[in-house]
Protein backbone atom coordinates (compact mmCIF):
# COMPACT_ATOMS: atom_id res chain seq x y z
CA UNK A 1 0.00 0.00 0.00
CA UNK A 2 2.84 2.29 0.84
CA UNK A 3 4.24 1.50 -2.48
CA UNK A 4 1.20 2.52 -4.63
CA UNK A 5 1.44 6.21 -3.78
CA UNK A 6 4.83 7.36 -4.77
CA UNK A 7 3.64 5.06 -8.03
CA UNK A 8 0.76 7.17 -8.61
CA UNK A 9 2.44 10.23 -7.86
CA UNK A 10 5.38 9.90 -10.38
CA UNK A 11 2.50 8.70 -12.76
CA UNK A 12 0.58 11.74 -12.20
CA UNK A 13 3.85 13.75 -12.43
CA UNK A 14 4.95 11.82 -16.26
CA UNK A 15 2.00 12.72 -17.21
CA UNK A 16 1.60 15.98 -16.70
CA UNK A 17 4.88 16.79 -18.31
CA UNK A 18 3.72 15.08 -21.22
CA UNK A 19 0.79 16.93 -21.22
CA UNK A 20 2.82 20.67 -21.87
CA UNK A 21 4.95 19.09 -24.04
CA UNK A 22 7.87 17.43 -21.27
CA UNK A 23 8.96 20.67 -19.61
CA UNK A 24 12.05 21.28 -21.75
CA UNK A 25 10.91 24.10 -23.70
CA UNK A 26 12.39 22.18 -26.74
CA UNK A 27 9.49 23.48 -29.07
CA UNK A 28 10.07 27.07 -28.21
CA UNK A 29 12.30 28.90 -31.15
CA UNK A 30 15.41 30.55 -29.80
CA UNK A 31 16.54 33.78 -31.19
CA UNK A 32 19.72 34.32 -32.71
CA UNK A 33 21.71 36.61 -31.23
CA UNK A 34 25.23 37.85 -31.62
CA UNK A 35 27.86 36.47 -28.98
CA UNK A 36 29.45 40.12 -28.56
CA UNK A 37 28.67 44.05 -29.39
CA UNK A 38 30.12 44.18 -32.88
CA UNK A 39 31.07 47.48 -34.34
CA UNK A 40 32.51 47.47 -38.08
CA UNK A 41 32.62 51.01 -39.80
CA UNK A 42 31.90 51.38 -43.04
CA UNK A 43 32.63 54.99 -43.39
CA UNK A 44 35.06 57.05 -41.07
CA UNK A 45 33.65 60.33 -39.69
CA UNK A 46 35.99 63.53 -39.37
CA UNK A 47 33.74 65.08 -37.28
CA UNK A 48 32.85 65.55 -33.49
CA UNK A 49 32.67 62.09 -31.48
CA UNK A 50 29.67 60.84 -29.94
CA UNK A 51 29.91 59.29 -26.62
CA UNK A 52 27.40 57.34 -24.84
CA UNK A 53 25.76 59.80 -23.20
CA UNK A 54 25.87 62.19 -26.30
CA UNK A 55 22.37 63.81 -28.28
CA UNK A 56 22.67 62.52 -31.63
CA UNK A 57 21.11 63.05 -34.86
CA UNK A 58 21.39 60.19 -37.09
CA UNK A 59 19.69 58.38 -39.91
CA UNK A 60 19.27 54.22 -39.56
CA UNK A 61 17.77 50.95 -40.17
CA UNK A 62 17.27 48.21 -37.59
CA UNK A 63 17.15 44.56 -38.52
CA UNK A 64 16.53 41.50 -36.39
CA UNK A 65 19.57 39.63 -36.38
CA UNK A 66 19.66 36.48 -38.58
CA UNK A 67 22.95 34.24 -37.93
CA UNK A 68 21.76 32.57 -41.32
CA UNK A 69 21.65 35.34 -43.22
CA UNK A 70 24.65 36.89 -45.26
CA UNK A 71 25.39 40.30 -43.38
CA UNK A 72 22.88 38.74 -40.47
CA UNK A 73 20.20 41.63 -41.66
CA UNK A 74 16.99 39.56 -40.89
CA UNK A 75 13.31 41.49 -40.95
CA UNK A 76 13.60 45.15 -41.07
CA UNK A 77 11.52 46.36 -38.00
CA UNK A 78 12.57 49.82 -37.88
CA UNK A 79 13.93 52.92 -39.89
CA UNK A 80 14.43 56.35 -40.07
CA UNK A 81 14.58 56.64 -44.05
CA UNK A 82 16.20 59.79 -45.52
CA UNK A 83 14.88 61.89 -42.65
CA UNK A 84 17.24 62.40 -39.64
CA UNK A 85 16.05 61.90 -36.43
CA UNK A 86 17.35 63.36 -33.12
CA UNK A 87 17.88 61.83 -29.46
CA UNK A 88 19.80 60.72 -26.33
CA UNK A 89 21.50 58.08 -26.55
CA UNK A 90 20.50 57.55 -22.98
CA UNK A 91 16.71 56.83 -23.92
CA UNK A 92 17.86 53.70 -26.17
CA UNK A 93 18.91 50.29 -25.79
CA UNK A 94 22.18 50.37 -24.37
CA UNK A 95 24.48 48.46 -27.39
CA UNK A 96 22.86 50.99 -29.43
CA UNK A 97 24.31 53.63 -27.56
CA UNK A 98 27.78 51.59 -27.02
CA UNK A 99 27.49 50.92 -30.61
CA UNK A 100 27.26 54.91 -31.43
CA UNK A 101 30.11 55.94 -28.76
CA UNK A 102 33.08 56.46 -30.47
CA UNK A 103 31.81 57.58 -33.80
CA UNK A 104 32.66 60.77 -35.66
CA UNK A 105 30.29 62.84 -37.46
CA UNK A 106 30.14 61.63 -41.07
CA UNK A 107 30.90 58.28 -40.16
CA UNK A 108 28.56 54.86 -40.77
CA UNK A 109 28.58 52.35 -38.96
CA UNK A 110 27.20 48.46 -38.74
CA UNK A 111 26.44 47.37 -35.33
CA UNK A 112 25.68 43.32 -34.39
CA UNK A 113 23.65 44.04 -30.59
CA UNK A 114 23.35 40.50 -28.98
CA UNK A 115 19.80 40.46 -27.28
CA UNK A 116 21.11 41.08 -23.49
CA UNK A 117 22.25 44.73 -24.71
CA UNK A 118 18.85 44.81 -27.00
CA UNK A 119 15.58 43.98 -25.80
CA UNK A 120 17.06 41.18 -23.50
CA UNK A 121 14.97 38.53 -22.27
CA UNK A 122 11.12 40.77 -22.46
CA UNK A 123 12.06 41.59 -26.05
CA UNK A 124 9.76 43.93 -27.69
CA UNK A 125 6.58 42.06 -28.90
CA UNK A 126 4.73 45.69 -30.27
CA UNK A 127 7.70 46.11 -32.60
CA UNK A 128 8.06 41.60 -33.30
CA UNK A 129 11.18 41.71 -31.13
CA UNK A 130 11.59 37.96 -29.49
CA UNK A 131 12.78 38.04 -26.29
CA UNK A 132 16.87 37.52 -26.50
CA UNK A 133 16.88 38.25 -29.87
CA UNK A 134 19.70 40.02 -31.54
CA UNK A 135 19.77 43.36 -33.53
CA UNK A 136 21.35 44.42 -36.60
CA UNK A 137 21.48 48.24 -37.38
CA UNK A 138 23.18 50.33 -40.14
CA UNK A 139 23.23 54.15 -38.45
CA UNK A 140 24.64 57.26 -40.28
CA UNK A 141 26.37 59.66 -37.64
CA UNK A 142 24.84 63.10 -39.11
CA UNK A 143 25.79 64.98 -35.93
CA UNK A 144 26.36 65.43 -32.60
CA UNK A 145 24.19 68.99 -31.28
CA UNK A 146 24.56 68.47 -27.43
CA UNK A 147 28.32 68.50 -27.63
CA UNK A 148 28.16 71.97 -29.81
CA UNK A 149 26.62 73.71 -26.67
CA UNK A 150 28.79 72.06 -23.71
CA UNK A 151 31.71 73.04 -25.41
CA UNK A 152 30.38 76.53 -25.95
CA UNK A 153 31.48 77.11 -29.52
CA UNK A 154 30.04 77.67 -32.86
CA UNK A 155 29.24 74.80 -34.94
CA UNK A 156 26.62 74.11 -37.80
CA UNK A 157 23.62 72.16 -36.11
CA UNK A 158 23.52 69.05 -38.39
CA UNK A 159 27.17 68.51 -39.56
CA UNK A 160 29.25 69.49 -36.43
CA UNK A 161 31.75 71.36 -38.35
CA UNK A 162 32.92 74.56 -36.88
CA UNK A 163 31.76 78.12 -37.72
Amino acid sequence: MNFKLPLIAAFVAALSLTACGGGSGGNAPVAASPAALVKTDTVLGTGTEATANSTVSVRYTGWIYDDKIAGFKGRQFDTSGATVVEFSLNGVVAGFAQGIAGMKVGGKRTILIPGSLGYGANGNPSAGIAPGAGLVFDVELVGVPLAWWLLGEKFHWRTGTAI
